[in-house]
């Protein structure tokens, strides 16, 4: 598997965005520069996450969810940090 990340990727089994085997090898997001551990989905071209609002649950039992803006910088936590 290469260590190119796509430009969008949702933990979301039900989005066509989602990707288990890269979930799996385990992703980190940094937004504006601060980690960010709460992430559902995020999309670097548009330059935004989506990250879950406390507990709260929608209908469908998912958990509810709010899109931020900035930059957004995805990463392989198994990979080696580039200095």
């Amino acid at each position: 598997m290469t260590d190119t990340l796509p430009d969008r990727l949702s933990s979301d089994p039900n989005s066509p965005f989602y990707d288990a085997e890269l979930l799996e090898r385990g992703i980190g997001i940094r937004f504006k520069g601060a980690e960010k551990t709460n992430v559902e989905e995020y999309c670097v071209s548009e330059g935004w996450i989506r990250v879950a609002v406390g507990k709260a649950k929608d209908r469908a039992g998912n958990p509810m969810t709010v899109k931020l803006k900035g930059e957004v910088v995805p990463y392989l936590k198994d990979a080696p940090e580039a200095e």
